[in-house]
């Protein structure tokens, strides 16, 4: 088994446990941009395909601090634990994951419940198929949104289209954040997008804007186009 002791190019090193949909789609979109990955799942099948984008993949018959400093756990950077069905192997797997002095633990919760605990073991908690949830409903219900990001049970970020905005508007006019309170990340403008923004920037009808904020305060928006 190999061990990763030492950095490539500086770069940071992020862990997925379990190998299942989510853990191998985070893994091969993290190997996709260059990240140092290191993977770690029970089933041969499963890392056999890990093994097409990545060499530091391994079967592992159980996940004890031994087994996971051994596969070069303790290296991480970040780690994320993608096992959400099997409640108690998800818990142990994370307690032992920070106590391998990992900074930054990540876990999957399949339950208010779950998240409820691995929050309280110290990790960061994702609800992957909550959140999917979330995300299609917002969509399905309104025509002006076009992509939904849950971040929290209250932060979101989201694209939303201006059907019709009165001439000269700029941002500040429009009041994304004294008015809304919220946050203007990008501009889609046509097929140029902006990021250096300004009360100045001028905003026009069709154009999709990207904020971040309560989701309180987004529906409220949303509700005002």
């Amino acid at each position: 088994m190999k061990n990763i002791s030492v950095k490539k190019d500086n770069k940071e090193i992020y862990g997925i446990i379990g190998a299942g949909r989510f853990g191998f789609a985070l893994a091969h979109s993290l190997a996709e941009v260059g990240c140092e990955i290191i993977v770690l799942d029970k089933d041969p099948d499963r890392i056999k395909e890990v093994l097409s984008f990545t060499d530091n993949a391994f079967i592992v018959s159980g996940l004890t601090k031994d087994i996971l400093s051994d596969c070069g756990v303790k290296n991480c950077d970040t780690v994320v634990v993608c096992i959400g069905e099997q409640i108690d192997t998800s818990i142990l797997t994370t307690l032992n994951v920070l106590e391998l002095g990992v900074k930054k633990v990540i876990a999957k919760a399949s339950s208010l419940e779950h998240g409820a605990v691995l929050e309280k073991l110290g990790a960061e908690v994702v609800y992957p198929e909550r959140d999917r949830a979330i995300s299609l409903a917002m969509k399905l219900t309104s025509s002006k949104i076009m992509e939904y990001i849950t971040i929290n049970g209250e932060i979101d970020i989201t694209e939303i289209l201006l059907p019709t905005v009165p001439d000269g508007a700029t941002v500040m006019s429009y009041g994304f954040r004294n008015k809304f309170g919220l946050n203007l990340i990008a501009i889609k403008h046509g097929e140029t997008i902006i990021t250096d923004i300004g009360p100045d920037t001028a905003v026009y009808s069709g154009d999709t804007v990207v904020v971040c904020g309560k989701r309180s305060d987004i529906t409220k928006f949303e509700a005002t186009l």
